[in-house]
């Protein structure tokens, strides 16, 4: 993580935004640089406007995100590239993430099964990892944001 590309890109968003408070996550999509730099390219390009999570991953240690929330998000070599903000959250299960979701999402043919097909096994890697099972019924973060500042 470039921390001096972060704090120049915040620095930056805050002379045009001097009411925004100080508040701000810096993290990057995905699992891998690849995937890092894949997803912001998505996000720099308006096709990505929306991610999601393992809600299971949430309880202990993070808060949920919420509207009004910045983040600052990072590419493969973990330098900054964008600022967005949530817009809106919603918690469902995994079965019931809509078509709708999925293209705001903006991955791969942006469908519905291709979102079920990537994420089911980006889930299955992100909570084994700590020991927990992925399942249709688990809970999913469902994030929609909007690109503030590049």
């Amino acid at each position: 993580m470039n921390e001096q590309s972060i704090t120049a890109m915040w620095a930056n968003f805050k002379r045009q935004n001097p009411a925004v408070g100080d508040d701000y996550a810096a993290w990057s999509f995905g699992d891998s640089p690849q995937m890092a730099d894949a997803l912001a390219q998505l996000v720099l390009k308006g096709i990505k406007t929306a991610t999601s999570s393992a809600y299971d991953l949430y309880e202990d240690d993070n808060a949920l995100p919420y509207p009004g929330l910045y983040n600052v998000v990072l590419d493969g070599n973990g330098e900054a590239v964008a600022i967005i903000e949530t817009t809106d959250v919603q918690v469902v299960y995994y079965e019931d993430v809509t078509a709708e979701f999925a293209y705001l999402e903006g991955e791969g043919d942006r469908s519905i099964t291709h979102w079920r097909e990537a994420h089911r096994d980006f889930f299955i890697k992100e909570l084994g990892s700590v020991d927990l099972a992925f399942t249709e019924k688990m809970g999913v973060v469902l994030e929609k944001f909007k690109v503030v500042f590049k």
